[in-house]
């Protein structure tokens, strides 16, 4: 036995918190109902995998993969990847044990998440590009192509995260499939809808060739990172460690707000910011509210990736999503984009001090914090609905996006100041089952409100664009943001 399995047994057999045979069965059993749970979905999957090549699904449907497969990475980075309990981080990471054998257990996780992750990436390729023939071989190819991404670019990640040279190689991976997710999007409305049909309709032998070449390199960045584990930094692992158990906690106590908390404060904690003066024109709210804005300014990447996420509703429209589909992103997107100019609005409902100590009024504050989420929620919703009138017929609809501002200003602000989940409300029966009523009042809040000053801006999706419905849609989103900050309590 090696010493960092002696170490374990150590700790299982003195320890309270041993596993016994009904934690194993408890854990096959949730394991078997999740696969009984996800097996009608996979079907219904594969059965709607058209047989024929549709450019514009292709495009569309490329342009989605390469994203998701960029937002894992992303996520991948800023998270560790490699991390381990806060007992292993304690002591068994700083001890003169083997660092692989201690880490051994967390890369196996990492690396059946990165091929369960792979799973789901091959069936939404197989699903844009279609299947003219051999459904269930062009399947198998599917998944062996997407697994063996997911599992190369978390290996990579891996080896990001213990060498800079190796972490410039992710961020060059992470901007070519965000290239190659706008190069796919453009294709399917230009002259490159040959080339994806090309793509789509290519012989089985080729995707098999494809899938080899992709799993050969996967297993070889795989067995580098493997290799790679052994030399980590301490250091890394730690603040990996630390970052994943406090994201842990946050969701074990349904807390989804404190993950933002820990986005915030991991990104701020090494960063060295030049001091500048303060504006001498801005007086009261107007100075409070104007560090969101040198906030905002400070992340000119997060800035372009608002802009770039402008195209998402129209790639989910032609990706076989419809104009349902259409929506549930552009309602997703606008209300995280509103929410990235409210910092300042969580941490007056948090601690509402620094706003007292510099003299401004509540209802002035609030209407002074709610210009930046006015400003970046309606111009985003413009853009999207905008590339979604070039998509999708039966708009214009783009002028909506402006009115609809001042709505998803109001709701951003109510969500910011939302307080935690309150696990105390009782549990209602629904027929898809029991459903607690506090995780869901908290994800109502201030969506509640923006979905009624958006109201007649539903009502032109349902029956098109008139002009009684733009000043309605204009009257409605003033008025729920005149009356949400005259209210300045939650």
């Amino acid at each position: 036995m090696s010493g960092v399995a002696q170490a374990r047994a150590f700790v299982r057999a003195r320890g309270r918190g041993h596993r016994t045979w009904s934690d194993r069965y408890m854990a096959l059993m949730t394991a078997g109902l999740l696969v009984v749970l996800a097996a009608p979905m996979v079907g219904r999957a594969v059965a709607a995998v058209p047989d024929g090549v549709d450019p514009a699904r292709a495009g569309a449907g490329l342009a989605l993969t390469a994203l998701l497969l960029a937002g894992a990475l992303v996520f991948a980075r800023v998270l560790g990847p490699v991390a381990v309990p806060p007992a292993d981080a304690a002591w068994l990471v700083l001890s003169p044990l083997p660092r692989r054998g201690v880490l051994a257990r967390s890369l196996l996780v990492l690396a059946a998440v990165s091929v369960g992750i792979g799973a789901v990436v091959g069936l939404a390729l197989l699903s844009a590009l279609g299947a003219p023939d051999a459904l269930t071989l062009r399947l198998l190819a599917a998944v062996v192509l997407g697994a063996s991404w997911a599992l190369g670019g978390m290996a990579t990640a891996v080896l990001a995260q213990g060498s800079a040279s190796w972490d410039g190689r992710l961020v060059a991976v992470i901007a070519a499939l965000v290239v190659v997710a706008a190069v796919a999007a453009a294709m399917a409305a230009g002259p490159g809808q040959g080339v994806l049909v090309g793509i789509g309709s290519a012989s089985l032998a080729a995707w098999t060739a494809a899938a080899s070449a992709s799993a050969a390199v996967a297993a070889g960045l795989a067995g580098r990172a493997w290799t790679a584990v052994a030399r980590i930094p301490a250091r890394a692992v730690l603040d990996a460690s630390t970052r994943a158990g406090l994201a842990t906690g946050a969701v074990a106590l349904m807390d989804p707000s404190a993950l933002t908390w820990i986005a915030e404060d991991a990104h701020w904690r090494t960063r060295v910011l030049r001091s500048r003066a303060w504006p001498a024109r801005l007086r009261g709210a107007a100075a409070v509210a104007w560090l969101d804005w040198r906030r905002l300014a400070r992340r000119p990447g997060r800035l372009a990736l608002m802009a770039a996420a402008a195209v998402l509703p129209a790639l989910a429209a032609q990706a076989g999503g419809g104009v349902a589909g259409a929506l549930v992103v552009l309602a997703t997107g606008a209300a995280a984009v509103a929410a990235a100019g409210t910092a300042g609005a969580r941490r007056d409902a948090g601690d509402a001090a620094l706003a007292r100590l510099l003299g401004a009024g509540p209802r002035a504050l609030l209407a002074a914090r709610a210009v930046l989420p006015a400003l970046l929620g309606g111009a985003w919703l413009t853009l999207a609905l905008a590339a979604l009138d070039a998509a999708v017929p039966g708009g214009p609809f783009w002028p909506l996006g402006l009115l609809c501002a001042p709505a998803l200003a109001a709701g951003a602000l109510r969500m910011a100041r939302r307080r935690p989940v309150e696990h105390t409300l009782p549990v209602m029966d629904t027929p898809l089952g029991p459903v607690p009523l506090g995780p869901l009042v908290w994800a109502l809040t201030g969506a509640d409100i923006a979905l009624l000053g958006c109201a007649p801006a539903l009502l032109a999706f349902a029956g098109g664009v008139t002009a009684p419905l733009l000043a309605a849609q204009a009257a409605v989103g003033m008025a729920v943001l005149a009356a949400y900050c005259a209210a300045p309590r939650r």
